[in-house]
């Protein structure tokens, strides 16, 4: 990937959803990798609470000015880990990537970084808690397949899903910004980038 060239023409629409397949290379991917476990070393990986008091089967942390936290009191970013450290800056490499696909926005002030293994996964739901929707929200998938799954901006209906492999780059963005979506299972083994196995993503967001 050389964001010097531009984006090159998205490869998939699937509801909504722009897909991106194999935009980041080998090579980009293990370097990225390398720097998340910079970021998880500083700002550990963490199980989030519902509403409802139960944990996430996703662990996650957060690059940037803020990160995305939840609990019994709601869904929302807050500017610091919940150990009270501040949150790392976000790797140039990911940056890259978002001015690749997204060159018309403002830079993200949030890269939430989920990490799935075994049977965890994400219910459908919005990215609604940020200020600007017309803002994109940029995902980069990294070892194993995620399947993904989206539907409209109504919950219910309709929903389509697609296999999202290591290096792949999804944006949602106009019409589909508040599109509810989510990871449904991962395909374990499908990928060698990880040492542990599982599968990360990343999702890019413009807060304020």
């Amino acid at each position: 990937m050389n964001a010097t060239n531009g984006p090159r023409p998205p490869d998939l629409h699937v509801g909504g959803a722009t897909i991106w397949k194999g935009l980041i290379d080998a090579h980009a991917q293990a370097a990225i990798v390398a720097r998340l476990r910079d970021i998880v070393a500083a700002a550990p990986l963490f199980s989030p609470e519902t509403r409802w008091g139960k944990p996430m089967s996703v662990r996650m942390t957060s690059a940037g000015r803020y990160g995305w936290y939840s609990d019994r009191a709601g869904y929302r970013y807050i500017d610091h880990h919940p150990s009270g450290a501040a949150w790392p800056p976000i790797p140039d490499e990911v940056l890259e990537v978002w001015r690749t696909v997204a060159p018309d926005a403002r830079a993200p002030d949030c890269c939430l970084v989920n990490f799935y293994s075994g049977t965890a996964r994400m219910g459908l739901h919005q990215d609604r808690d940020e200020a600007d929707f017309s803002q994109p929200v940029v995902s980069i998938s990294l070892g194993d397949d995620g399947l993904f799954r989206i539907g409209g901006t109504e919950r219910g209906g309709k929903t389509q899903s697609v296999w999202l492999a290591s290096g792949d780059v999804l944006a949602l963005g106009g019409e589909a910004r508040l599109a509810y979506h989510g990871i449904d299972r991962i395909r374990q083994g499908s990928s060698g980038l990880l040492r542990e196995g599982g599968r990360i993503n990343l999702t890019l967001r413009v807060v304020d």
